[in-house]
């Protein structure tokens, strides 16, 4: 999910680190102490990592391994889901039965499941981060499993609701191998902003569905049931599964959903599904109906009678619904790779539906398009599914949110063509992280946020060249660096201090760290581990310890200074130019290490005489407990800078520089 950027948020958290930083140093104080007593200065020399116990156990096991492959025991739970739902557009209502038949594929007995009922998030006294509606929350009808009706019981057969969590004991437990049905009747009226901005209705012409049916928790091979609250704030985890899904609604409403409809020839007009299929062979964006003509082209109902519409999606981990009417609809194919391997490239629908006051989404499908091109080439992982959709959004969400070939995103009327393009490719990005590799949203929102962000901002360069579109996430982290109200990117999510820290350590602080790894490494082997990760973990689920053991595989290099510096320590990074002395044809001049993150120090020494010299102090030197080391080189030099290429988040960048003659 990407969230329109808080001034005020922003303005205050950096009003917050000024007056921490005022607390820190009186004044007049200097900003350091002088170069004597930093020199008997010691530093921490211990920056090994530990994965929590759980996940060590894991790797007993053989599930998981050091090198960042699944084990050859791994394995990972299962669900069919059929959902059959009626919604009911002038109520906002929606009622519906899940069948779920779910496969138990642990070598665990199962005495109790976990069901996920994510609209309790507006039930009275709900706990929730975020303010919310309370629209009552999901009414359950009838619950049953293994075909016996089960009532509120916490002693025997029976389930218990506890926020967002349904808790099932089952008649009898449910043994490695075997699979279990379980039926619930609900309902719940529709939030007009629902699960944090995530789902509603706007105006009288959107309905968006998500969060909207009951759904298993994971259970995983590191910690089991993951039973976590949904706060309105962190997302989701979810196991996946197959979904055929069945809704009925109002013939004047449009529907769209994760998955392939399965029955158009009783849904959509002859007009449009012939437009369809001419635009599943366009490399050029066309009209598949208007705002003007929605109504007469779009469905096969007439207004009061209500349509029934199937779909059918498999391997993924959640689904959600659009219903439009008088909107606009434009679709274009998009490449995505040879997906079948058989030498011929493979191309996804990509749709856009829109309201007529939302006029820059006229651009949307040609930014689906070049997003779901430029990931599929990028990640190495072909975009898998049949379409990628995104709905217009205004009245619900200012920003966007991911589901499974499907997006829900702001209007963007006010922001500007290259925001609509950003938000675009941030939430296209989340296809591939965390709908295809999976990871926990609720504890680690960062693996999916971060690299979803660095991904997108690569993207932003293709797209629109000629800038640096890592700087502003970069100057989001420096804003709160090492204060007291950053928090550690390993943290769990739900749990960060007010304020910026959440958007910090899950958004921009993640990102600007990927590129500054990339600059450790080398982009080609940068790109061979990030590659190797989604290949590795796609339809699986990982975990941040997953992340960092693939790039160190890959790499052949031990990174944990690495991820000790930047995701469990708030510690900051000040390399600095000092001490230069110039003698004849020779420069020596010294580095010093200021901050606490520890990181090589690449330099672009220009000479006299035209020449650039460029080299790399390896981290040794602060990876033994100094904080300064010096270096030669065989030239007068005019000018010396530290990170040239600004890839590293240094906070004082001022001292990164020096030149002959200055100050």
């Amino acid at each position: 999910m990407i969230r329109p950027r808080s001034l005020a948020t922003l303005a205050l958290a950096a009003s917050i680190a000024g007056c921490a930083a005022a607390e820190r140093r009186p004044a007049g104080e200097a900003a350091a102490p002088p170069p004597a007593e930093r020199e008997r200065q010691e530093r921490p020399t211990f920056l090994e990592i530990e994965p929590p116990e759980s996940f060590r156990r894991a790797i007993e096991r053989d599930t998981r391994t050091t090198r960042g492959v699944p084990g050859a025991d791994y394995w990972q739970q299962w669900a069919d889901y059929a959902l059959d739902a009626r919604l009911d557009t002038d109520a906002r209502r929606l009622d519906g039965t899940a069948t779920i038949v779910y496969h138990n594929r642990s070598p665990d007995t199962l005495r109790v499941l976990n069901v996920n009922l994510l609209q309790n998030l507006h039930a009275p006294g709900a706990v929730r981060i975020r303010p919310a509606e309370v629209t009552g929350g999901v009414e359950l009808k009838r619950v049953s499993v293994a075909g016996r009706p089960l009532e509120e019981d916490q002693r025997g057969p029976g389930y218990r609701v506890r926020g967002t969590l349904m808790t099932i004991r089952p008649p009898a437990p449910v043994l490695p191998g075997e699979r279990v049905t379980l039926e619930i009747d609900y309902g719940f009226d529709v939030p007009q902003r629902g699960a944090g901005g995530r789902m509603g209705y706007s105006e009288e012409n959107l309905v968006f569905l998500a969060y909207w049916y009951p759904i298993m928790a994971v259970y995983d091979d590191v910690i089991g049931w993951h039973t976590d609250q949904f706060l309105s704030n962190a997302e989701f985890y979810a196991g996946f599964g197959s979904y055929d899904i069945t809704l009925e609604a109002p013939a004047e409403w449009m529907i769209v959903s994760t998955g392939t409809l399965t029955n158009p020839n009783r849904t959509l007009s002859d007009s449009v599904r012939a437009r369809l299929e001419a635009a599943s062979r366009s490399d050029e964006v066309l009209p598949i109906v208007t705002s003007e003509n929605f109504g007469e082209l779009a469905t096969m109902g007439e207004a009061g009678e209500t349509l029934t519409w199937r779909f059918r999606a498999d391997s993924v981990h959640d689904v959600a619904i659009s219903a439009t009417k008088e909107s606009n609809w434009d679709a274009a194919r998009s490449p995505v790779g040879d997906i079948d391997r058989d030498g011929l490239t493979d191309y996804a629908l990509v749709n856009a539906l829109y309201r007529e006051a939302a006029e820059r989404w006229e651009h949307v499908a040609r930014y689906e398009q070049h997003a779901i091109a430029f990931f599929s080439d990028f990640t190495g992982v072909p975009y898998p599914w049949p379409h990628m959709t995104a709905v217009e959004g205004g009245g619900i969400i200012g920003g966007g949110m991911e589901f499974p070939m499907m997006t829900l995103m702001g209007d963007y009327t006010a922001r500007g063509d290259s925001a609509l393009y950003y938000v675009t490719a941030h939430e296209l990005a989340h296809m591939w992280i965390p709908m295809i590799v999976s990871n926990d949203e609720r504890r680690y929102a960062w693996m999916d946020e971060g690299l979803t962000t660095f991904a997108e901002n690569v993207a932003r360069t293709d797209f629109f060249p000629g800038r640096d579109h890592h700087e502003p996430d970069r100057q989001d982290y420096l804003e709160i660096a090492g204060d007291e109200t950053e928090g550690e990117i390993v943290r769990w999510s739900d749990y960060h201090y007010p304020g910026a820290a959440y958007r910090v350590a899950s958004y921009d602080k993640p990102a600007t760290v990927m590129v500054a790894l990339r600059e450790v490494l080398g982009e080609e082997t940068f790109m061979e581990a990030y590659r190797a990760f989604f290949d590795r973990w796609a339809f699986r689920h990982a975990y941040p310890w997953d992340l960092f053991n693939t790039f160190e595989d890959v790499s052949g290099r031990d990174l944990d200074w690495f991820w000790r510096s930047w995701f469990y320590e708030t510690w900051t990074l000040d390399q600095a130019v000092v001490d230069v002395t110039v003698e004849g044809d020779t420069t020596r001049f010294v580095i010093e290490d200021r901050g606490r993150a520890v990181m090589p120090v690449p330099l672009a020494v220009e000479c006299a005489g035209g020449e650039t010299v460029r080299r790399t102090i390896p981290v040794d030197p602060w990876l033994e407990g100094r904080t300064r080391t010096s270096t030669t080189v065989d030239c007068r030099a005019s000018r010396i800078e530290i990170d040239p290429g600004h890839a590293f988040p240094d906070v004082d960048r001022t001292n990164n520089v020096w030149t002959a003659g200055g100050p």
